[in-house]
């Protein structure tokens, strides 16, 4: 039995071990952070005391229990047949009969106000749902990076290597091992630059999905499970704007800020109006003047009370005032939402456009210098050209080769971020387009390929 144990603490510990190291994909990533994200945990606590808030409104409806009473006893007493101590004590039910309605406006507030932490919950959970899938992106990007230059650094080696035994055979001066050695140390930075941006964006990660990093453990708390892809998207700008206009929980949201304060000014002005309650309930109290009766009396109550305000300095005109005002600052928030949303779409839809454009550009530009460095080479060794165009030929394949997966990254952060603007689930975004001819529909299937990196460049 103690065996069993000893295993299943054993099976306890590794899987702790292994959860420390485990593969996360981005999709993985995302539900981790909407369980885990602090903002996200902070928006389902604004929940909680929201419905508190509907659980204190409803209470206008429903009867109240008050309990009251007082004994006094005097000390001294001049002449007097009156007795010396006096007691009262009543136990009520109170029920609202009337409020000029506002009880039915606090209940109305109330309930809206907890839609309204409802669709900032959403808010959130999309927003950051957004920013991990943009971190995850950058995460992929700056690994890829480093495979760049990791490949950048052997080429740059191999050059240094083939000058000094050129160098050594006499057929080479020394300018050109310098100038391979200065090429190789200029590399090595960007290689360290790198990697430090991949330790910040597994920070990023890990703040964004919950995991907390200390000084004892590393950095790196999972690994990834793809690399950085290309992946067509066509969505439809128009659709686009519907969807985000009819889904957008900020929207809804900035719609119920100006129904919340219609209700308040039905709460306002009802502070003019009369107020009526109703109760009944059982009395205990003494009779001070023995001549009118025993010293102890009881029996049931039932009655209504009602107060009304008929003027009040016009505070309840200043507080409508102010309530219009906030009212009206509302709608105009409302209309500027919409604008903000409707910009968001497009500003996301541009960038996805421009990051394909730049994307097909680039995957041609590193087969073009894939094939310029092949030739520098050639020309060197044929002795038809410079030790400067191959060194140049190298650096522009690097530059190239960075700059496309940049324009891959940029294209999937432009992804995200119309997802986000249209409320919706990436892969919602990716429907086929429509085809007008057949010459488009043979095209279609060729953007993927464009993406691609040439066979002799395995991007990472």
């Amino acid at each position: 039995m103690r065996s069993r144990f000893l295993a299943l603490g054993a099976a306890v510990v590794l899987c702790g071990n292994a959860a420390a190291q485990r593969t996360l994909s981005i999709e993985e990533a995302v539900a981790l952070a909407k369980e885990r994200n602090p903002e996200i945990m902070i928006a389902r606590k604004q929940i909680d005391a929201a419905r508190g808030g509907t659980m204190e409104a409803r209470a206008g409806y429903l009867p109240s229990v008050v309990s009251n009473g007082h004994l006094r006893k005097r000390e001294q007493q001049g002449d007097s047949r009156l007795r010396e101590d006096d007691y009262n004590a009543s136990l009520r039910i109170v029920q609202n009969v009337y409020s000029g309605g506002a009880n039915a406006a606090r209940m109305r507030i109330a309930r809206l106000t907890e839609e309204k932490r409802l669709l900032e919950l959403a808010a959130v959970t999309d927003r950051v749902a957004m920013d991990v899938r943009i971190a995850y992106s950058e995460l992929l990007l700056n690994r890829a990076k480093i495979g760049v230059r990791e490949q950048s650094l052997r080429v740059l080696q191999e050059e240094l290597k083939a000058q000094q035994e050129r160098f050594v055979a006499g057929t080479v001066g020394e300018l050109n091992v310098r100038r391979a050695d200065v090429a190789l140390a200029s590399e090595q930075p960007e290689l360290v630059d790198a990697e430090m941006r991949l330790q910040n964006s597994f920070l990023r990660v890990n703040e964004l999905i919950g995991v907390q990093t200390s000084t004892k453990s590393r950095v790196q708390a999972f690994e990834t499970s793809s690399r950085l892809q290309y992946r067509p998207v066509h969505p439809d700008l128009t659709e686009s704007l519907a969807y985000a206009t009819i889904s957008r929980p900020e929207i809804r949201s900035r719609e119920i800020d100006v129904l919340i304060e219609e209700q308040q000014l039905i709460i306002d002005r009802s502070e003019l109006r009369p107020r009526v309650e109703a109760f009944s309930g059982y009395e205990v109290y003494s009779e001070r003047d023995p001549e009118v009766g025993s010293a102890f009396n009881h029996g049931y109550v039932i009655g209504l009370n009602a107060n009304w305000h008929i003027f009040d300095g016009f505070a309840t005109r200043g507080r409508v005032r102010a309530t219009t005002a906030r009212r009206d600052a509302a709608r105009e928030a409302l209309e500027a939402g919409r604008l903000s949303v409707q910009s968001d779409v497009r500003s996301a839809f541009y960038d996805l456009q421009q990051a394909d454009r730049v994307l097909e550009s680039e995957t041609r530009n590193v087969q073009n210098a894939t094939e310029s460095l092949e030739i520098a080479r050639g020309n060197l060794g044929a002795g038809l050209g410079t030790q400067l165009d191959v060194l140049q030929a190298a650096n522009d394949v690097t530059r190239t080769r960075t700059t496309r997966l940049s324009a891959i990254y940029l294209h999937n952060v432009a992804v995200a971020r119309l997802a986000r603007a249209t409320a919706r689930d990436p892969e919602a975004l990716r429907f086929a387009p429509k085809v007008n001819d057949a010459a488009e529909a043979k095209r279609q299937p060729q953007v993927f390929d464009i993406a691609r990196p040439p066979a002799a460049l395995k991007t990472p």
